[in-house]
């Protein structure tokens, strides 16, 4: 089953794949216009950030072991 979803930009649906260079947009140009829209501060996160949570060295080693399985940048070139 593919998945389908809308751009966030002009609804045009969009097949979530690898070869869907833009996803979740349709295109560059409505990618683009997303950003300017967080760059102009027209979007917001509705949650405030909470800045109470103690995270213990065990959350940490979890984040961190995450971060590594999941990011391409970290990998070592053959």
């Amino acid at each position: 089953m593919t998945l389908k979803v809308n751009c966030p930009t002009c609804n045009k649906e969009v097949v979530w794949q690898t070869s869907s260079k833009f996803r979740p947009f349709c295109s560059d140009r409505c990618r683009l216009i997303d950003l300017g829209d967080w760059a102009e501060e027209n979007h917001k996160i509705s949650q405030p950030v909470q800045q109470d949570v103690k995270l213990s060295e065990e959350m940490l080693d979890q984040l961190e072991d995450e971060l590594l399985q999941h990011s391409k940048f970290f990998i070592e070139p053959e």
